[in-house]
């Protein structure tokens, strides 16, 4: 079992930076998948990035393509969102979360994939 803790939201004008932060507890992150998802005003929960595990391999959704970048610490059990050019459709509840994997095996956007959450934090893009 995993506990997952996401930190790092805020209010931003667009155009600026954030780094969002998932903190793992329980169990070494490294033996995890693990996936931002998001949630905006009025809409489901949609993937952002996932990254896999023991090859690095990464996925996007296109619209996070070329802004937004997937990592994970193992020295701090952290993974993390880094979020640039960030724009009014960004807004939205950012979740962390994670599943146990076999080495090397391919990530995916998918909310059923995933057995761990955390409670989410807010991202908000306004001027």
């Amino acid at each position: 079992q995993v506990q997952l803790v996401e930190s790092g939201g805020g209010l931003v004008q667009p155009g600026g930076s954030l780094r969002l932060s998932c903190v793992a507890s329980g169990s070494p992150f490294t033996g995890y998948r693990v996936a931002w998802f998001r949630q905006a005003p009025g809409k489901g929960r949609e993937g952002v990035a996932c990254l896999s595990r023991g090859n690095g391999r990464t996925d996007y959704a296109d619209f996070a393509k070329g802004r937004l970048t997937i990592s994970r610490d193992p020295a701090k059990n952290t993974a993390y969102l880094q979020m640039n050019g960030l724009e009014p459709e960004d807004t939205a509840v950012y979740y962390c979360a994670a599943v146990a994997a076999s080495p090397f095996t391919v990530c995916k956007l998918e909310e059923a994939d995933y057995s761990f959450w955390g409670q989410g934090t807010l991202v908000t893009v306004a001027s």
